[in-house]
């Protein structure tokens, strides 16, 4: 190993469980808050009627590409 390498090692070990440590205060999921947690707004995909309304906004508005394969025009109606 390179000295300079070396110096670098340890401050950045350091540096890191210091880090890893902040994140062992922020304690466990209360059983009265995994409620919050279960609705489908903390989901990844959300309202799944909402995303077809985005993605069809979204196709709507990328006229010249198509958006997601659909082609048509910009005014939204298909």
């Amino acid at each position: 190993m390179k000295p300079a390498f070396k110096r670098l090692l340890i401050p950045a070990a350091v540096l890191a469980l210091a880090a890893l440590a902040g994140c062992s205060s922020l304690g466990q999921v209360q059983p009265w808050e995994k409620g919050n947690l279960a609705k489908p707004a903390m989901t990844f995909g959300g309202d799944p009627l909402d995303q077809a309304f985005v993605q069809h906004i979204y196709s709507s508005k990328e006229n010249s590409s198509g958006g997601y394969g659909v082609g048509g025009g910009g005014c939204g109606c298909n």
